[in-house]
């Protein structure tokens, strides 16, 4: 998996968490790439703003003084989740053919489940006919799936909800999250 160069700035908290006693500034991020929720320090007297780009890569960092480390769902705040929800919903329109062959090449999991069945408002009728339609012909769009299926709740949407849910509570299989 490759390594996180750019992140998207979810909150920024100048005094840290208010419940603990460091006074250290941090910011609470998501990796462009992977998805990977971080906390970072930025540099003494840079101010970021929220849904601001920053380069995290190796090198020399502009604006982040360190990567503290892995962000724990438990500490993201709520306008982190608001913005957490904003970003994945541009992600998603962004790579939408990396989620359409997601739709095309989903498998079982087990003999009981299918991928595509922990997508939230999709279940087994929809998952059958999505299995019997990639068959016939590959999906290239989500406007081709909602065209073709009928009565398919938006995939889109069912993509974003599930990357959030991923994000923000323990999963018990994750489908876009490392």
């Amino acid at each position: 998996m490759p390594k996180e160069e750019h992140a998207i700035v979810l909150e920024y908290l100048p005094n840290g968490y208010p419940l603990e006693r460091k006074m250290m500034p941090i910011v609470q991020a998501i990796g462009k790439t992977n998805f990977t929720l971080l906390e970072l320090v930025p540099r003494r007297g840079e101010t970021l703003t929220i849904g601001e780009k920053v380069y995290i890569g190796e090198g020399k960092r502009d604006k982040i003084y360190y990567i503290l480390g892995r962000l724990h769902r438990e500490k993201l705040t709520e306008a982190a989740k608001q913005q957490l929800e904003e970003f994945i919903n541009g992600a998603v329109k962004e790579k939408e053919q990396e989620f359409i062959i997601f739709f095309n090449k989903a498998e079982a999991i087990n003999k009981r489940i299918h991928q595509i069945e922990l997508l939230p408002g999709l279940g087994k009728k929809h998952m059958q006919e999505i299995l019997k339609q990639r068959v016939e012909k590959e999906f290239s769009s989500f406007e081709e799936m909602k065209n073709r299926i009928q009565n398919l709740p938006d995939p889109e949407k069912a993509v974003v909800k599930r990357i959030f849910q991923e994000l923000t509570n323990l999963e018990r299989y994750n489908l876009f999250i490392k």
